[in-house]
C-alpha cells in the first residue's frame, strides 16, 4: 500500500499548473540522452529521479526515504548516464546503483 502511494505521488509531481494537457510517459523507454537533453524530459528530470527511487524502493518494500542518499544516488545515475546516452534510465539506475537482478 506504501509503495502505490509513494508512486502516486511521484506521479502527480508530473502534473503541473501550466500544463494544459495530461501527458503519459512509460519511464522504461526514457533514455538516457532523452532524460538529459529532451526539452520535454530534461526540465522534468527531478521528478523522474523521484519516481525512479520510489519505483525501486517499492520492489524493496523500502519506505524510509534518506533525501541524502537520494541526491547521491541521482548524481550517480546521471554520471553514468553521461556515458552511456543511449541506454534506458531504468537501466541506467540498475546498474549505476548495483541493482541489477
Amino acid at each position: 500500500m506504501k509503495a502505490w502511494l509513494i508512486a502516486f505521488v511521484a506521479l502527480s509531481m508530473f502534473c503541473t499548473r501550466e500544463a494544459s494537457a495530461q501527458m503519459a510517459v512509460d519511464v522504461a523507454k526514457i533514455t538516457c540522452r532523452q532524460y538529459l537533453f529532451d526539452k520535454t524530459f530534461s526540465p522534468r528530470a527531478p521528478m523522474i529521479a523521484n519516481w525512479l527511487s520510489g519505483y525501486f524502493n517499492g520492489l524493496k518494500n523500502n519506505t524510509v526515504v534518506d533525501l541524502g542518499t537520494m541526491a547521491k544516488n541521482k548524481d550517480k545515475v546521471e554520471d553514468y548516464c553521461r556515458m552511456n546516452l543511449d541506454t534506458t534510465i531504468m537501466e541506467a539506475a540498475k546498474t549505476a546503483l548495483g541493482l541489477a537482478k
